[in-house]
C-alpha cells in the first residue's frame, strides 16, 4: 500500500512556525531596489547652480551633435514640399569644396556664448609659452588625442579659451576626417567655426595663405585613441612624418601642444595589445579608417555613467616652435632631425608641467609607436 502522509496537529504546528520563522528573517532586510539603485549611481543633486547646468547641456548638445543633425536632416526629408531645396543641398555637399579651402570661418560664431558653456564645463583652458609673431606659418602638433579630442576643440576651434588674444594674427584651422563634411548641418557648424579637412590637399592651401595661417593636427590620430586611458600619456608618435615633411615643404613652424588632462575625461574599457578587443578595433580602423573605443563618462542626471565627459581639468601647453628650414623635397634624414627636435620640445613640455598638471599620472609619457 503507499505510504500514508502524517497530518498530525503537531506536524502542522512546527510547519507553521518554521514558516513564521523564515519570513521574520526576510522581513528583517527589506528589498528597496529604488535604495540599490542609488547605491550604484550617484545621482546629480535637484540643487545645481544655473551656469552648472548650462555648462552641461552645452557639452550634451555638442557630444550628441551627429546624431541630432542626420535626426533633423531626416525630418525635413520626411516634409515633401522640402524636397527641392533638399536635393539641391545634397549636391552641394558633393561639390563644395570649402573644407579643403580654409573653410568658412565666423570669428562672431567662434566666440557664440555656447562656447564658452562648453570650454568652462571642464574647465578647458591652454598655458602660453612664447608669442609666436604672424609673420610665417604654423603647423600645430596637438597631444595626445584622448577619446575625442575635447581640448583642441576647445583651444583651437573656437575662441572660448581667448586663442585670439593670446597669439593676434594667427589663424587656427583644426582638422578633422572629411568624411564628417558629409553629414548635413554637421559640416555648417564645422565650416562656421572653421575646421576643415586633415588632407594633404587641405593642409598645402591653408598654410599657403601667407603670414599667420595655421592648421592644428592631432597627431596620434585614431591609433592613439585606443590607448586614450585616464592617467596615461601614451602617443603615437614615432612613425608619424608626415606632418613633419608637410612643415617642412611649406615652411611652417611645428609647435608642440600637449594638453594635460585630454586622456582623463573619459573611462575606456581595458583594450592591451594581443586581447581580442583591440585586435577587433583595429580591424575596424583598418578598414573604415578610424575606430571605436569603448569608453563611458557620467551623464545628464548623474556622475558615473553615460556618454558625457567627466569634469576633469584639461591645460593644453602650446610650446616653443620649431623652426623649419623651407625645402621642397626634404631627404628622410632632414625629415628625422627635424622629428627629434619636435619630440625634444615635447618632452621638455611634459618634465616641466607634469607635477603641477598630471599629479595623478600612472606612468610618464612614453612613445608608443
Amino acid at each position: 500500500m503507499p505510504e500514508r502522509l502524517d497530518l498530525s496537529s503537531s506536524n502542522r504546528t512546527l510547519s507553521a512556525s518554521s514558516l513564521r520563522d523564515r519570513l521574520s528573517k526576510l522581513s528583517v532586510t527589506p528589498l528597496r531596489p529604488v535604495a540599490a539603485l542609488q547605491a550604484r549611481v550617484d545621482f546629480v543633486p535637484a540643487k545645481i547652480p544655473r551656469v552648472r547646468r548650462l555648462q552641461t547641456i552645452a557639452v550634451a548638445l555638442w557630444t550628441t551633435m551627429v546624431p541630432v543633425c542626420v535626426f533633423l536632416t531626416l525630418c525635413l526629408l520626411s516634409y515633401p514640399p522640402l524636397w527641392p531645396f533638399m536635393a539641391v543641398y545634397i549636391i552641394w555637399i558633393q561639390i563644395d569644396s570649402a573644407p579643403e579651402r580654409g573653410g568658412r570661418m565666423s570669428s562672431w560664431f567662434r566666440s557664440v556664448r555656447f562656447w564658452k558653456f562648453f570650454a568652462e564645463y571642464y574647465p578647458a583652458s591652454y598655458k602660453k609659452e612664447c608669442d609666436l609673431p604672424a609673420d610665417r606659418p604654423y603647423l600645430f602638433g596637438y597631444h595626445p588625442h584622448g577619446i575625442i579630442s575635447m581640448g583642441a576643440m576647445c583651444n583651437f576651434a573656437s575662441d572660448s579659451t581667448g586663442f585670439s588674444r593670446g597669439f593676434p594674427g594667427v589663424s587656427p584651422h583644426l582638422l578633422t576626417l572629411t568624411s564628417n563634411f558629409t553629414i548635413p548641418i554637421y559640416r555648417e557648424i564645422l565650416l562656421l567655426l572653421g575646421v576643415c579637412s586633415v588632407s594633404k590637399r587641405s593642409c598645402e592651401r591653408i598654410l599657403r595663405k601667407g603670414n599667420g595661417s595655421a592648421i592644428t593636427i592631432v597627431v596620434g590620430g585614431a591609433a592613439e585613441s585606443l590607448s586614450a586611458h585616464p592617467g596615461t600619456a601614451d602617443l603615437t608618435l614615432r612613425k608619424r612624418l608626415g606632418f613633419i615633411k608637410l612643415a617642412i615643404r611649406e615652411g611652417a613652424d611645428l609647435v608642440p601642444v600637449f594638453s594635460f588632462g585630454e586622456n582623463d575625461i573619459y573611462q575606456q574599457m581595458p583594450n592591451e595589445k594581443g586581447t581580442t578587443l583591440y585586435q577587433i578595433q583595429k580591424k575596424f580602423q583598418n578598414v573604415f579608417g578610424f575606430t571605436l573605443p569603448l569608453f563611458h563618462g557620467r551623464g545628464i542626471l548623474n556622475y558615473n555613467w553615460g556618454l558625457l565627459p567627466y569634469r576633469r581639468q584639461i591645460i593644453a601647453v602650446i610650446g616653443r616652435p620649431v623652426h623649419v628650414q623651407k625645402t621642397d623635397n626634404p631627404t628622410f634624414e632632414q625629415i628625422r632631425e627635424v622629428q627629434e627636435a619636435y619630440i625634444a620640445e615635447l618632452m621638455r613640455i611634459w618634465n616641466t608641467y607634469k607635477d603641477e598638471f598630471a599629479r595623478t599620472r600612472r606612468r610618464e609619457l612614453n612613445i608608443i609607436d
